[in-house]
């Protein structure tokens, strides 16, 4: 068998040249004392039960259904501005007031028709005395009756008009009491969230339906990751997805899970968009909408897999192995590279947690093993 060595492996030998030593195709006997001198460090393999399959830029981003544009239900002036972005407010907070000259308009309609079904409701209650006493025709009393609930539908419409223009049931109720109209519109805030967007100054004139502020409840959010697409048949619905360098108070990365993927590709990067919910943290780790931020989809493995360090790991002709420890020496052992993260590999192979590896002088034991046992 002809052998061929680059230099550094040859002068490596050379060191190695006093060592009782003995290399098969794939094990390298060798002694305890020798081990040590080749700097040789032992440890065992960690099995794990997930894969981080890629790694991958993410955004945070909010769920529709958890952000509202809050607008003004009537053209007006800006009298008043109560937030400012970032504050937290309450459903139902005033957020902004208005002097609204349409406002009039719709309470004179609306105490306009409340009059009239009070003077309906006293015919009606006539009529309907009259006819059960048979002093008028029935269809007397049957147009009494489609005339009064004409007049309840219409004060109903127009109680409907001033709660969209922003008015509540208690102001409506006083409205009806005192007949005393106000110009003064206020805009509530519709959920419990945060004000994420100003859009408007106080003192300008606005228009019907513009809008005021970006408001959002955050305590659901979501990630859209940028999957390169020839990688997207790798991602499940269901996939683990860990946040990088984003730990809460307790010392946990924010995590999530895949809920979509998505079905086009973007033609500017080439990737597919996959989304992700994000789990809720007590300590709230800080994540922001419209935080752009790496990420990492893990897989849960169906097969034994362990993590080792990369400094464990040969290459040999294009295929990885490992070093475990025998009696007589180590036994070379091939395995598969099916993920890493950081400064370690995740492998499968013929081995167990209860092996011992080199998970330092791989280098040294590959020169060795080639040198009596390869052809190179």
């Amino acid at each position: 068998m002809r052998l061929f060595f680059a230099r550094p492996i040859m002068m490596l030998m050379l060191t190695l040249a006093g060592f009782s030593s003995y290399a098969a195709e794939n094990s390298i006997q060798i002694s305890p004392e020798n081990i040590a001198n080749l700097g040789v460090i032992l440890g065992k393999p960690e099995q794990v039960k997930q894969i981080p399959v890629l790694s991958a830029p993410a955004k945070v981003v909010v769920p529709p259904t958890q952000e509202y544009i809050v607008s003004a239900a009537q053209a007006g002036v800006i009298d008043k501005l109560n937030v400012a972005i970032g504050d937290k407010v309450i459903k139902g907070q005033v957020l902004a007031r208005l002097n609204s000259p349409d406002l009039l308009t719709l309470q004179r309609e609306y105490l306009k028709a409340v009059s009239e079904l009070q003077l309906s409701a006293a015919t009606f209650q006539r009529d309907k005395k009259l006819v059960e006493e048979g002093v008028i025709a029935d269809r007397r009393w049957q147009e009494t009756r489609i005339q009064h609930n004409s007049f309840v539908s219409e004060v109903n419409e127009h109680k409907q008009l001033l709660e969209i223009a922003g008015m509540t049931d208690s102001e409506i109720t006083q409205l009806a009491k005192t007949h005393r109209l106000t110009r003064q519109l206020n805009v509530r805030a519709p959920i419990i969230g945060v004000v994420l967007e100003r859009m408007a100054v106080a003192g300008t004139r606005i228009d019907m339906m513009a809008p005021l502020y970006r408001v959002a409840n955050l305590d659901q959010l979501w990630l859209e990751i940028a999957i390169p697409q020839e990688r997207m048949d790798s991602i499940k619905i269901g996939d683990r997805v860990v946040v990088e360098n984003a730990v809460g108070a307790t010392g946990r990365s924010p995590s999530a899970k895949i809920t979509l993927l998505g079905q086009s590709v973007n033609p500017d990067n080439q990737t597919i968009m996959a989304r992700a919910a994000l789990e809720p943290l007590h300590d709230k780790a800080p994540l922001r909408p419209g935080q752009r931020l790496n990420t990492r989809i893990i897989q849960a493995s169906d097969k034994a897999v362990f993590k080792i360090p990369n400094t464990a790991i040969a290459q040999n002709e294009g295929k990885a192995y490992i070093f475990i420890r025998k009696p007589e020496g180590f036994l070379v052992t091939p395995i598969t590279v099916v993920g890493k993260q950081d400064d370690q590999s995740i492998v499968s192979g013929e081995l167990t947690a209860d092996d011992e590896i080199a998970v330092n002088g791989a280098v040294a034991l590959k020169a060795n093993w080639l040198g009596l046992g390869s052809d190179e």
